[in-house]
């Protein structure tokens, strides 16, 4: 694995995709780094970590995806490495929360961020954004928020952790090459949070409704089946789950 750690930067993917843009970068390159001043989560809304106390990661993936309608499959393969390098360190509870929020019970200790560049030749080159709060204590105005260090009462080595979602990265993404994606997103569903259940929900409107959800499809639009058995779907920042 090549590994590029900074001190410092705005961002891990601003770095990964400047430097994509200047040289020949290895496929499963890594860049972390301490602290990012200006950390990107999900439609342009800012994550923020403690320096040194988390993993903030970008990974460069190419050679992966075929077409533009394999673009959620890599979403999926990324949540699940997560999960996965996550499950062997006995952390309780792991969950993959709609669209890209990693959940410890109800707590959001971690997030994803693809941000994929569509070439002319129509290569598609991704730059795999993963937030992890990892020894993180204190999380002011963010209630909903913990660390594996509050759930699991005890610290972890960072670096460990980070090492281990590169190798279940790489066993993920062969399924996509491979083109097994079927057992990706039947795991992927089994670990969707609060799958199955009724649950209130939000629209843009500030309409608030129940529903249950049913799953994610292949556009990575969540499916909700409302109380009069009507379905209907949902694309990111369309809906709110409320718990």
């Amino acid at each position: 694995m090549n590994l590029i750690k900074l001190d410092a930067t705005t961002s891990t993917n601003d770095f990964l995709k400047q430097l994509y843009a200047t040289q020949v970068v290895d496929n499963f390159t890594v860049v972390t780094a301490d602290m990012q001043t200006s950390g990107k989560g999900q439609m342009g809304s800012k994550w923020e970590s403690e320096a040194g106390k988390n993993l903030t990661m970008s990974i460069l993936v190419k050679d992966v995806l075929m077409n533009p309608q394999q673009i959620f499959h890599l979403n999926v393969a990324v949540s699940l490495a997560v999960v996965m390098a996550l499950k062997e360190f006995k952390i309780n509870d792991i969950q993959i929360k709609w669209p890209n929020d990693i959940m410890s019970g109800n707590f959001k200790i971690g997030g994803i961020l693809i941000e994929n560049n569509f070439k002319s030749d129509g290569e598609i080159v991704s730059f795999v954004g993963i937030g992890l709060n990892i020894n993180q204590l204190q999380f002011d105005q963010l209630p909903k928020a913990s660390s594996l260090q509050i759930q699991m009462k005890k610290a972890y080595d960072i670096d460990s952790i980070r090492d281990e979602i590169g190798h279940q990265l790489r066993i993920a993404v062969a399924k996509i090459i491979h083109n097994d994606t079927q057992d990706l997103w039947n795991s992927y569903h089994s670990h969707l949070f609060k799958k199955d259940k009724p649950m209130p929900f939000e629209d843009i409107k500030g309409k608030r409704f129940m529903g249950v959800i049913q799953q994610v499809n292949n556009e990575g639009k969540l499916e909700v089946r409302l109380e009069d058995d009507l379905m209907v779907c949902f694309g990111v920042k369309e809906v709110r789950l409320l718990y």
